[in-house]
């Protein structure tokens, strides 16, 4: 792709498992993160995370080396897909600060049929106390969340939506799909419990940004889970 210039890789045996390098220079790396792993560590997990992966990465094994990456953004344990990390406080603060106007493009495959072929879900996003997103009508009661969605394709009884994030709550397109009586094939927390699919069907397939340095826009595409297929066929 076009853009600044390729920064040299590390050899291949720092590569970061459960991690593929999209793109590299000396301000950002772009990964596609496999689902099941973290993006940053937990009391519970520590180095089994993309931050810790990467920073290791960055630093070529070597433990006393400053460098390091900086999270920008996170996606959901069970969500694959684009994640994007700066190399510097510079270029972290200027992704964050430009962030809302990057445009974050999903995939996912829901139980059912949505109510239209199209359309956008509005809502305002709460937690409970037991850290569980839920939609309220009140803008008081709530951060505003914005999903837009399109139906790509429908087979036995699933969805596969092209979904477009608008506004980047915790667990938005989850909370809104559910609310649609379509909830994310696999989501236990918000779908159904049921034996079934055990992976989440949720996947970060594109982000369009800014470069931090040359403020050049810039596409970056995972592709879809090969296990996609086994629900709704080749699209």
């Amino acid at each position: 792709m076009s853009g600044p210039k390729q920064f040299k890789r590390p050899p291949k045996r720092y590569q970061p498992k459960g991690l593929t390098i999209l793109y590299e220079d000396r301000d950002i790396v772009v990964v596609d993160k496999v689902s099941g792993l973290l993006t940053i560590s937990t009391e519970s997990v520590r180095e089994n995370t993309a931050y810790f992966l990467l920073t290791d990465y960055v630093r070529k094994g070597n433990q006393k080396s400053h460098k390091r990456v900086f999270i920008v953004h996170r996606l959901d344990r069970d969500t694959s897909g684009v994640i994007v990390f700066a190399k510097s406080e510079e270029a972290k603060r200027f992704l964050q600060d430009e962030w809302q106007s990057f445009q974050k493009r999903y995939d996912a495959i829901v139980h059912g049929s949505m109510p239209k072929p199209e359309g956008v879900v509005v809502s305002y996003l709460t937690e409970n106390s037991a850290h569980k997103m839920y939609s309220v009508t009140d803008p008081e009661g709530g951060q505003r969340a914005e999903t837009r969605y399109r139906v790509v394709k429908e087979r036995d009884g699933f969805s596969l939506l092209d979904v477009e994030l608008m506004t980047g709550r915790k667990n938005q397109i989850r909370v809104h799909l559910a609310d649609q009586g379509c909830p994310v094939v696999g989501d236990k927390k918000y779908g159904s419990k049921a034996k079934g699919v055990k992976r989440l069907a949720l996947h970060a397939a594109s982000l369009t940004l800014r470069h931090p340095h040359s403020k050049e826009e810039m596409t970056f595409i995972a592709p879809r889970p090969p296990w996609f297929e086994s629900l709704v066929g080749k699209c």
